[in-house]
């Protein structure tokens, strides 16, 4: 193998001090670089919408608990969306997902700019004596640091500069209520509500009130075991759908658990609370990862959706068309099918390329899909949550499928708008909910709101508002009586709300957003795009056969390139620029393989990075002609 290996450091350059509105986790107290000198920190600058700083959350864990004495992380919230601006929101955010660090609150992208991020997430590691010395974008860094941790504590420990002891972590009061931040509910057939209690880390039976607990079903601390209802962990379970009454007693349970921080599904048994993984290894689906799949012969008695890793599985409904349960796979913006009876799980939907394209459903971009439904027609609802959008699959006889956005306009574009479906905004919707007449209901999550479109009318209004973030829904028919069960997850509840008979709402327009960003001057004309790829620490770059390598490039608007759009093997580009448009967003997504760099190692596994970055540009004549992203392994 052939190739160079950059050092995974960086020139020492002086860390920027950390600016913002305020700390959490710090009991108040404001932080500076100062205070963490002689600690090793890293910056992980997060945005609580976001699905892949959610699983370097996760992958942080370890290594916080590893090296508590010696590394302190700051998570540097930079939002993207307006709800996440609100401190109140991002105390919630930092409760909900178990944030265990200090996390600094930075609306203005005051620190985001000063290290130069470009990406959420984007991890910056700061050695003992205030230099940065590694930065990565994206996820899937933790071999990475761990190597990078210890050579530092060795590295400082020698030079005297390292200081040992606990942090400047001080823990918030935990959230007290039967629920903690649900996430679902579905009806079970004896009347009582069956709630996804992602908080609790289990499930809630409620009495059909809404209100009385029944039981619980998992012991409440954050693990995967199977077994009975005391013993059986989750963790953040989201998505629950009822297996159909047929396959009940062939698949030995009766609900279909998306239990997204565990990266598997989980079946559960009602008649005594027994849980059993029916799907996933419990580790996350890393792209490329040549481990993904676990070969048959180190798991004989395992079936094929059991040896195959998944990725934060968000929501599951059953579609009878598709003859198999559908999941909104949130982690690599894709749907897969699984076949509970043969045993499989595989993609069917989705490039793993994050945005906002339609068509069949193999070459289709999602978006961290979040919500499923199925209408009465057979189609399904689906709420891609970091488009803002609201999607449909429709299966036709032969089960090919297409996919549809009905509203929605990209990444960086939401709001609160009714009206015409074209010109109508969503903000990070979470789930869906099929009304009988054929329209829709939307749990519009950041607007806290409850939203329908009607596609007999092609239009969308506002049915509830004053919402706390709502999750999912349940439409409760009785009569000519629509009530909708919502689930408000920061505000540790189900709520009732009866729908007016015309199930008509209010034509709202509380204007309309796009992400703010650091925007990067380009000039008209020519420009460089150079992505520059660093093998992770211990591998390196695979060229003997071509490049290793992919570049997709688009913009928002379209008309904002020229030329240079497309997909193509090198991570070197010339892009055109338009000249008459004076701002925009360039849309990059690369890829690169690296192999293990061991000579003794007979058969090296490949490794496959990716990264997307959407980089607000603006247009000004005489500004560099060079654009640089940085892809890790």
């Amino acid at each position: 193998m052939s190739a160079t290996t950059p050092s995974p450091r960086l020139p020492r350059v002086r860390a920027s001090e950390l600016v913002g509105r305020g700390w959490l986790n710090t009991g108040g107290a404001d932080v500076t670089l100062a205070d963490l000198r002689g600690k090793i920190v890293v910056l992980d600058f997060w945005t609580f919408c976001c699905v892949n700083c959610l699983h370097v959350l996760d992958e942080l864990r370890e290594l916080e608990e590893a090296h508590r004495d010696e590394v302190v992380i700051v998570g540097v919230h930079s939002p993207k969306f307006v709800h996440e601006a609100d401190p109140v929101a991002l105390a919630a955010a930092v409760d909900r997902y178990e944030v265990r660090h200090p996390v600094l609150d930075d609306p203005d992208l005051v620190t985001w700019s000063a290290y130069t991020a470009r990406a959420w997430p984007t991890l910056v590691v700061i050695d003992p004596e205030g230099y940065v010395v590694a930065h990565m974008a994206g996820e899937g860094h933790a071999s990475t640091l761990e190597i990078l941790v210890r050579e530092l504590v060795e590295e400082h420990t020698a030079k005297g500069t390292l200081h040992r002891g606990s942090g400047p972590y001080v823990p918030a009061e935990p959230t007290p209520g039967t629920l903690r931040f649900p996430a679902a509910v579905i009806a079970l057939g004896s009347g009582n509500l069956l709630v996804a209690d992602a908080g609790h880390h289990s499930l809630a039976e409620l009495a059909a009130d809404g209100e009385t607990l029944v039981r619980r079903i998992g012991s409440g601390e954050r693990g995967l075991a199977d077994g009975g209802p005391d013993a059986a962990a989750f963790s953040e379970p989201n998505g629950l759908c009822l297996v159909p009454e047929g396959l009940r007693e062939q698949v030995g349970y009766d609900v279909l658990v998306a239990d997204t921080v565990n990266h598997a599904l989980r079946g559960v048994r009602l008649a005594d609370g027994h849980v059993t993984t029916v799907a996933g290894t419990g580790e996350q689906l890393m792209v490329g990862g040549a481990e993904n799949v676990v070969p048959e012969s180190a798991a004989p008695d395992a079936t094929p959706a059991l040896r195959h890793r998944l990725t934060s599985p968000w929501d599951v409904v059953w579609s009878e068309r598709l003859g198999a349960f559908l999941v909104a796979m949130a982690g690599n913006h894709s749907l897969w099918t699984f076949d509970p009876v043969a045993g499989i799980v595989e993609q069917v939907a989705g490039t793993q390329n994050e945005g906002l394209l339609d068509g069949p459903l193999a070459q289709a971009w999602f978006a961290q899909p979040s919500g499923l439904s199925v209408a009465p027609d057979g189609s399904v609802w689906l709420a891609d949550a970091e488009t803002s959008a609201l999607r449909r699959v429709d299966v036709a006889d032969d089960r090919s499928a297409t996919i549809t956005s009905l509203v929605g306009q990209g990444l960086f574009d939401f709001g609160h708008r009714d009206g015409p479906a074209a010109q109508a905004l969503l903000q990070h919707p979470l789930g869906v909910a099929a009304l009988p007449d054929g329209s829709v209901l939307v749990t519009d999550t950041y607007n806290g709101a409850l939203r329908r479109y009607d596609p007999a009318t092609d239009e969308v209004t506002t049915l509830v508002g004053d919402l706390a973030e709502p999750s999912d829904a349940l439409v409760q028919v009785d009569g000519d009586e629509v009530h909708v069960l919502v689930v408000e997850s920061t505000a540790h509840r189900l709520t009732r709300v009866a729908l007016p008979a015309s199930l008509a709402g209010q034509v709202l327009d509380s204007g309309a957003h796009r992400t703010q960003r650091p925007v990067t001057e380009v000039p008209p004309g020519e420009i460089r795009l150079d992505v520059i790829f660093t093998p992770a620490t211990g591998q390196k770059y695979d060229d003997r056969f071509g490049p290793s390598t992919q570049l997709t490039v688009s913009s928002t608007p379209p008309e904002l390139l020229l030329d240079g759009a497309g997909r193509d093997l090198p991570l070197v580009r010339t892009l055109r620029i338009n000249p008459e448009i004076a701002e925009g967003v360039l849309h990059v997504t690369a890829q690169a393989a690296s192999c293990d760099a061991d000579p003794a190692v007979e058969y090296p596994a490949c490794h496959l990075a990716q990264q997307d970055w959407g980089v607000p540009v603006r247009v000004v004549a005489g500004t560099p002609e060079v654009l640089t992203l940085p892809l890790r392994g």
